[in-house]
């Protein structure tokens, strides 16, 4: 009997807890959100780093830019590091990691870069010769139409 009585008082409870007004989402902005650079790899205290600035990168392509070792004919024998990431149609900040102690002496080691946009090689980065293993900026660089 006593159950009988509480349980209206419950459901009133529980019915008052729920019916309140539902929250309202943010209104978007005017202003576009800022785009962040690629994702920055947390670096190792003993490993460098390549950083710089990248134009030409068209909104939606997929870049990709690499640290290679170069044989006698200018073909890569070995990667020292990759960095992967979607083009904006801005430059865009990178910082590509690599391991210091995979430099030999008489190696030649270069930067290269490339856009592919709907699976189609788009742009290339002109090769970029990287005489020694330790943290640059290489400063601005620009993609170039393939030929």
């Amino acid at each position: 009997m006593l159950l009988r009585s509480l349980a209206p008082l419950a459901l009133v409870g529980l019915l008052s807890a729920c019916g309140g007004q539902a929250p309202t989402p943010p209104a978007p902005s005017a202003e576009p959100a800022p785009v962040a650079p690629p994702a920055a790899e947390v670096k190792p205290a003993d490993w460098h780093a390549l950083s710089g600035l990248l134009h030409g990168a068209p909104e939606g392509a997929e870049v990709e830019l690499a640290l290679l070792v170069i044989d006698e004919r200018g073909l890569p024998r070995d990667m020292l590091g990759i960095l992967q990431f979607h083009g904006n149609g801005e430059p865009q900040a990178f910082q590509l990691i690599f391991n210091p102690r995979d430099f030999a002496r008489g190696i030649r080691v270069e930067l290269r870069g490339r856009a592919h946009l709907a699976g189609r090689l788009i742009l290339r980065l002109p090769p970029l010769t990287i005489p020694h293993a330790a943290d640059q900026n290489v400063g601005e660089l620009r993609l170039v139409p393939m030929r």
